[in-house]
């Protein structure tokens, strides 16, 4: 690979505009719904369920289903898209709002 093509591919990964919102856990089993923000929904149950199989997951309630029921008895869900602009813009404070809706909108969930 060229320097100019490498560049070229750096660029687009810096300026990229990935999707962010609201990630959901449901555990079928015990109908116990987990919510978590991401600031990149490809990454963010990639990352979740990384730390659930290495049993190092900060959330113990939902380690601990996990290691009863396993991730077979897991749907994961998209809550909800943050709609925004300007992708160098830090959007944690957008991004913990909107949680704090949809938490109140389903009294049941938790937060991750």
């Amino acid at each position: 690979m060229d320097k100019l093509h490498k560049k070229e591919l750096m660029n687009q990964w810096k300026n990229r505009k990935p999707e962010m919102g609201i990630i959901g856990f449901y555990f079928i089993e015990t109908q116990e719904l987990f919510l978590g923000l991401s600031k990149d929904l490809s990454v963010g149950f990639n990352s979740a369920k990384f730390q659930l199989s290495l049993y190092s997951h900060p959330n113990m309630r939902m380690q601990e289903l996990w290691n009863l029921y396993g991730e077979n008895n897991v749907e994961y869900k998209v809550i909800c898209k943050l709609k925004y602009d300007d992708p160098k813009e830090d959007q944690t404070k957008n991004l913990k709002e909107l949680l704090d809706i949809c938490l109140l909108e389903d009294q049941k969930a938790r937060r991750i």
